[in-house]
């Protein structure tokens, strides 16, 4: 599963990170899949969502499922469906809501304050806002969040800024320089960008020996930023498989992604490679409505549940801190049905009242020949009290 799955994943992480560009941002690819794979465990999910899930709806149900019931021990992970009460048929959610991960929320939609509530106590208080606002035009809402708070197993040293080169050099003071031991870097060559150089620092969970590795990938200056990020999702998930270039057939000197230089000296290893890197932090919001990120499909499968024709909403608030010391991130990704108000009108309500002798009658409400049979009948001429016990 994992050996489909992952690919399927960085060509979602592809495309979502396409629709940002090449503007500064952070966005979580696996927080939008997460949403999508809530929906696949409706039925039927049908050929769109399979398409942009990169797999078949019942697979990705059952990792949703898998991985939202059980979190990673660095990774907080939680999920939500609201539906509005009055407004979404409860009896067609009943059967989805038995197929969606035991972890999920299930219930009537929260107002907006208890929506920012949600999103702030699931990524530790890093995202404050729910992305999608509550409108009385919302059926149907569904969430994910993921959140992680991690220190490096062994910090960055620094160096000065000049150290990094380029033109960012003479925007810092300083930047960050692997230590002697712990991290890892080195030059690799990608099926999507070419040659690329890696850094991996690790954080360990001390509890349960889990581990989280943030990579680094940079790739020449004029390779497009979506090929880029696709080498950083073929390269992350197994650091250890990557086609690594040996210094020695490199040119010494300058280049825009290293400096190699060789001299004489007493070392067990013939190749030494540290790196410098800047810090960073990045505050984003996305809008998943592009066709290619599955939303659309997501609201057709919903729609077709719940006996309506929607409009939707999607939208992703995430935010991450690269330091010396460690790395945090966290996204919230929202998807709403919508179906439009009607127009306002008088409208007239009434109370009515049974203050007279009037007539009772009590029919079966079964298919088959019992259907809409009378059973019992009354005239009810002689009120009671209401009995105190």
């Amino acid at each position: 599963m994992t050996e489909k799955w992952i690919p399927a994943l960085a060509r979602y992480a592809q495309r979502l990170h396409a629709t940002a560009g090449a503007r500064h941002h952070v966005a979580s690819p696996l927080g939008a899949w997460l949403v999508l794979g809530l929906v696949a465990a409706a039925e039927p999910a049908g050929d769109d969502l399979a398409e942009a899930l990169g797999m078949e709806p019942g697979p990705a149900a059952h990792l949703a499922r898998a991985l939202l019931d059980k979190p990673h021990p660095l990774v907080a992970a939680a999920s939500a469906v609201w539906y509005a009460p009055g407004r979404a048929d409860p009896e067609p959610l009943a059967g989805w809501s038995s197929a969606l991960p035991a972890a999920t929320e299930f219930g009537p939609l929260p107002d907006q304050a208890a929506l920012d509530r949600w999103a702030s106590e699931r990524t530790f208080g890093l995202i404050d806002r729910f992305p999608i606002e509550i409108t009385p035009q919302v059926v149907l809402l569904l969430a994910s969040a993921l959140a992680t708070r991690l220190s490096w197993d062994v910090p960055f040293d620094v160096a000065p800024a000049p150290t990094l080169g380029g033109a960012w050099a003479g925007q810092l003071r300083q930047v960050l320089r692997t230590p002697p031991a712990g991290h890892t870097a080195f030059v690799a060559q990608s099926r999507h960008a070419g040659e690329v150089i890696v850094h991996v620092a690790p954080a360990t969970d001390d509890e349960s020996g889990a581990a989280v590795r943030v990579v680094s990938v940079a790739a020449a200056p004029d390779v497009p930023p979506d090929r880029v990020i696709a080498a950083a999702y073929e390269i992350g998930p197994d650091v250890g498989a990557a086609t690594r270039t040996s210094l020695f057939d490199l040119p010494l000197g300058e280049g825009p992604l290293w400096t190699i230089r060789e001299e004489r000296a007493a070392m067990h290893s013939a190749e030494q490679v540290s790196a410098v890197l800047p810090c960073w932090s990045a505050t984003s919001s996305h809008n998943l409505a592009a066709p290619q990120l599955g939303f659309s499909a997501a609201a057709g499968v919903l729609g077709q549940l719940l006996g309506i024709d929607p409009e939707f909403e999607a939208k992703q608030a995430a935010m991450a801190r690269f330091g010396r010391y460690g790395f945090e991130a966290a996204a919230v990704t929202g998807f709403a049905t919508l179906t439009s108000m009607p127009a306002e009108r008088a409208v007239r309500f009434a109370e009515l009242r049974f203050a007279h002798p009037y007539a009772v009658v009590a029919v079966t409400d079964q298919p088959g020949p019992w259907q809409g049979v009378p059973v019992f009948s009354a005239w009810v001429a002689e009120p009671e009290d209401e009995p105190e016990a």
